[in-house]
């Protein structure tokens, strides 16, 4: 198991290269010039010309990526162009912000499409089955700004239980006053609940079809233990793989859903860089961003061979 790990961090090193390569080369073939972005559309040209300059921008394009990636592998990831601060504490700030966003809506996702799942496998064909189907198909047939627009006009239009955007004043020690967090967290379930819950339905009936299952049953064990420590167990496998791809599901959803209400998390900041043609932002929030993804998916393959400790990775089979 610590050979399997040691391999994975270093395929999500050569990973997280090919992917600065990639992310630097696409942001350099933006269309504008980030120089007349800076100076403003009456500049001079001999005051773009010195902005050029100053940025390094006529150096050749290998020089240019190889003083950005050493400096990411120091920790500095560069000024903001437009805003002149250090990127690193920007995407600390916004990333914070995110982090709790998305640690939220995932928890949810995961225990909701979980147990949505189970109560499907087991109720199989009956009204609860279908009805839990409607709802889950219901998230992931309509996009995340819809149903964003949706909760802002009952919950905070009409009832005005609930803020319709922003992080209002921090309370409780988090960066973001939590009742600002239960709209934007409800559109994110909502939208990625569907995954979870139909797999974690297949795989329960599967291995309740299993001859595992019938043994335990034949033993005279109770049907909520058997559905609890035998099937369910097996069962989350599968489960496990699609929360570390609902990841990637979820940092995208989460520029829309912080766009829809005016969060500033991680998403936003990365759209108002894309905006605004600020390179070393945008390349430090995709870099972040791919990083989150890769270790997302190496601590689902962790939690694979715990589930299932017959699981034996980087061991030649007998």
């Amino acid at each position: 198991m610590i050979t399997y790990v040691a391999q994975r961090l270093l395929a999500i090193a050569f990973i997280l290269f090919v992917m600065s390569v990639l992310i630097f080369g696409i942001t350099q073939v933006l269309p504008g010039n980030v120089a007349y972005m800076i100076a403003g559309q009456f500049a001079t040209p001999d005051v773009v010309a010195a902005i050029e300059n100053k940025l390094g921008l006529h150096d050749p394009i290998f020089v240019q990526y190889w003083r950005w990636a050493s400096g990411v592998l120091r920790g500095d990831l560069g000024q903001s162009l437009i805003m002149e601060r250090p990127v690193g504490p920007l995407i600390q700030e916004a990333m914070a912000r995110s982090a709790i966003l998305a640690g939220v809506a995932f928890i949810c996702v995961a225990v909701l499409g979980i147990v949505l799942g189970v109560v499907a496998a087991v109720r199989k064909d009956s009204a609860t089955d279908n009805a839990i189907s409607v709802f889950t198909y219901l998230g992931i047939s309509v996009p995340e700004f819809f149903w964003g627009i949706v909760l802002i006009l009952v919950f905070a239009r009409y009832l005005n239980w609930l803020p319709s955007g922003g992080i209002g004043d921090p309370a409780f020690g988090l960066p973001v006053d939590p009742r600002y967090l239960i709209l934007p967290a409800i559109t994110l379930t909502f939208a990625l609940i569907a995954h979870v819950s139909r797999l974690t339905r297949s795989s329960m009936l599967e291995a309740m079809r299993s001859n595992y299952v019938r043994f335990a049953r034949a033993k005279g064990l109770a049907e909520s233990l058997v559905v609890r420590r035998h099937a369910l167990r097996n069962a989350l496998l599968p489960t496990i793989t699609v929360l570390a791809i609902d990841v990637g599901f979820l940092i995208g959803g989460i520029v829309v859903v912080e766009t829809v209400f005016s969060y500033p998390g991680l998403g936003r900041l990365l759209l108002f860089a894309i905006e605004r043609h600020d390179l070393p932002l945008i390349q430090a929030s995709i870099l972040i961003i791919a990083t989150i993804y890769c270790t997302a998916n190496l601590i689902a393959d962790i939690l694979y061979a715990y589930f299932n400790p017959k699981i034996r990775y980087g061991r030649p089979a007998h």
